[in-house]
């Protein structure tokens, strides 16, 4: 049944149309994630302004996952799964860094939510505990520096969300419909229709957003060769996937399974699969904080190679020790303009002109942090070093030369080569060299984010985070290279931010560790290569790192996520939409590059977010808007670091701002709204 929000999330009962003398306005959002939770939020601050007072206006959520938490942060999963991100780290709210044109409207990040529940932190409206003891447990001892489990991130989403119902005026209502969005249907500027998987029931709106958030794809074809060898000899193959959402029951104990791909999607591999498996970690008894892992004997063995050959740096535990570096400096919107004018007489090429800057920036984040917290280690005042450093370009002889002069201990220095690749060259004799040489590496990057003594890495970190939120507009202006897009950007530069950024906590390596001493989890190197043994039913992995040696398995296992792809998409909407020919996927061209480049992304407005319509000229397509992972916008994440002035919340206000005003001029679907059947719809 389609159900009002009962009280105390009522947003307000819906005048009758008599009573207001207007039919309302129906907006139909696909996918009811955070990212719709935070569409949800702009729109109730930017209604008092935009949205008559008299006027209703419904909002339908068409989602099989509950709202707030969406699918990828649903309750229904392991506890074992954690967030990468400390409590302070995660908010959904708007602040003072916030520029949005509509209403600044603060509140609380996960920790200081979650602080009510200890008696810490002040209550925060409405008021509920989470109805899972466990979850309730772990809110009441959390601290700002802890790394959350994704249950307790969906229990913060699950509130954010119900807090937002309540924010909203009298006249908006919102509607959950519990099924999957199958097609839509329209005239180009006329009322949308979107069926719904039982194919009996439908919604008529005049406005819909695309918001699935991340996406299932079918295998990509390279993947297929090994498919059908592990059909063909009864072994195990998993494609890319979503590690809490993968079958893994099949896994033998004690079968060897090799595991290319050591980012954050291993990690939840290794959890599922060893203490998921009964194993357990103790404190071994050292001061470093080392564990001892105790099997139950129900554990695959694991072989665990990548291109880099070593797992994601860990997340900073500290905090910054000197003032926060004023950023951006050299990669703001004055070097964007810049850049853009260049561009004029040909593509950026972003090695060339892009990285430079960047490079300059992130630098200068960490020798902020380092001139001002550790002064001892430097040879010269900041302001002395800065003002030259500012002078200097990037790859200027004379720009190392004052590094080195300035700062005599090369582990101070940021050195990019090695932070990028550092197996490359490495050459080792045997598989056990490669287990040591990999466990020192690791014990000494959890050391040092876990020792404040570092906390020039973390000033690194504060300059990535406000490089990806210029970088949209870069990316939105269309004049980087299509080879720099593709190869660069989406290649090697997401890869090395989420690798130096994006890693597990600290805990998540040390437990790796006890997992390699306890020859549970095996180190294969870089640049690894898969193949099949068709004499052994096998397959193999070889690396460079040990030369000569190749490792044999039952199991492969591509632990990393399934690229975008409209044309592989398991999303019954997108998939419909791109067999019609209604979608266009963002493909890139220029005067330097003689191929065109498909990026699998689905091709948005820059600003608007409107869907690009083939059937228009590849114009834009005035009732459909998608945001998100599946879009081209890229390195806009859902939610948000506090005072980061986030990409999301930008683009939130602005697609809000930009919804309320075409709904307002429209009145056509509610005249024609279908009644769903019973079942296929839920109150909030």
């Amino acid at each position: 049944m389609t159900g009002h929000l009962p009280a105390p999330q009522l947003t307000g009962h819906r005048p009758a149309p008599h009573q207001t003398g207007h039919r309302p306005a129906v907006l139909a959002i696909v996918g009811a994630g955070p990212r719709t939770t935070g569409l949800l939020e702009r729109l109730a601050a930017n209604a008092p302004e935009l949205w008559p007072d008299d006027r209703p206006l419904e909002i339908h959520l068409i989602d099989p996952h509950p709202p707030g938490p969406g699918r990828i942060w649903r309750h229904d999963q392991s506890p074992l799964l954690r967030m990468n991100s400390m409590a302070e780290d995660v908010t959904m709210f708007t602040d003072e860094s916030s520029t949005v044109d509509g209403p600044v409207r603060p509140g609380p990040s996960l920790a200081e939510w979650a602080a009510q529940f200890s008696g810490a932190g002040p209550r925060h409206l409405p008021y509920t505990e989470p109805g899972d003891p466990e979850v309730l447990a772990e809110l009441r001892t959390l601290a700002p520096t802890d790394f959350p489990t994704r249950r307790a991130q969906s229990a913060y989403l699950d509130w954010v969300f119900r807090r937002v119902l309540t924010e909203l005026p009298p006249t908006i209502t919102v509607t959950w419909h519990r099924t999957t969005a199958t097609a839509v249907s329209g005239e180009v500027d006329g009322v949308q229709e979107i069926h719904f998987t039982s194919h009996r029931t439908s919604l008529r709106a005049d406005l819909v957003i695309l918001a699935q958030g991340h996406l299932d794809s079918s295998p990509d074809p390279r993947h297929a060769a090994n498919a059908a060898f592990a059909r063909r000899h009864g072994r195990f193959h998993l494609p890319p996937a979503f590690t809490a959402d993968a079958d893994l029951s099949s896994l033998r104990p004690g079968e060897h399974v090799l595991v290319r791909g050591f980012g954050l999607a291993f990690i939840d591999l290794m959890a599922l699969l060893t203490e998921g498996r009964g194993g357990t970690f103790t404190p071994s008894n050292s001061a470093d904080g080392a564990l001892t892992y105790h099997p139950s004997g129900q554990e695959p063995i694991l072989h665990i190679g990548s291109r880099r050959g070593v797992p994601y740096h860990a997340k900073t535990r500290y905090r910054l020790q000197g003032p926060r570096p004023p950023l951006p400096r050299y990669f703001g919107p004055e070097a964007l303009d810049t850049l853009l004018a260049k561009s004029t007489h040909g593509p950026l090429d972003f090695h060339r002109d892009v990285w430079p800057l960047m490079a300059k920036e992130i630098a200068y984040g960490h020798y902020h942090e380092l001139f001002h917290a550790h002064p001892n280690r430097v040879t010269l005042p900041w302001p002395a070093f800065s003002s030259t450093y500012d002078q200097l370009p990037w790859h200027s002889p004379h720009m190392k030369t004052l590094i080195a002069s300035s700062i005599p201990n090369p582990t101070d220095r940021l050195d990019f080569a090695t932070l990028d690749r550092p197996l490359a060259g490495v050459r080792l004799p045997s598989p056990s060299a490669l287990q040591n040489h990999l466990r020192t590496l690791i014990a000494e990057d959890v050391n040092r984010r876990e020792n404040p003594h570092h906390s020039a890495d973390l000033g690194a970190f504060h300059a990535l985070l406000s490089i990806y939120g210029q970088l949209p507009r870069l990316v939105d202006a269309g004049r980087l290279s299509a080879r720099s897009v593709t190869e660069d950007l989406d290649g090697w530069w997401r890869g090395f931010f989420s690798f130096l950024a994006s890693g597990p906590p600290g805990f998540r390596l040390r437990q790796l560790l006890a997992l390699s001493e306890a020859g549970i989890v095996h180190f294969l190197g870089a640049d690894v290569t898969i193949a099949t043994d068709e004499s052994t039913g096998t397959f193999t992995a070889t690396s460079p790192t040990v030369p000569g040696h190749t490792t044999h398995a039952t199991a492969l296992i591509e632990s990393y996520l399934p690229t975008p792809s409209l044309t592989r998409t398991r999303d019954p909407l997108l998939h419909s939409l791109h067999t019609a020919n209604a979608l266009t996927e963002e493909t890139l061209t220029d005067p330097t590059t003689p191929h065109p480049h498909p990026t699998g992304l689905l091709k948005v407005t820059p600003t608007t977010a409107h869907v690009v319509d083939p059937s228009l000229s590849n114009g834009p397509h005035p009732r459909r808007i998608a945001l998100g992972a599946p879009t081209n916008s890229r390195g806009i994440a859902a939610f948000a670091r506090p005072r980061t002035d986030a990409p999301a919340f930008r683009q939130n206000d602005g697609v809000a701002r930009g919804v309320l005003r075409i709904l307002r001029g429209t009145s056509t679907a509610g005249e024609r709204q279908i009644p769903a059947v019973s079942g296929e719809t839920a109150g909030i």
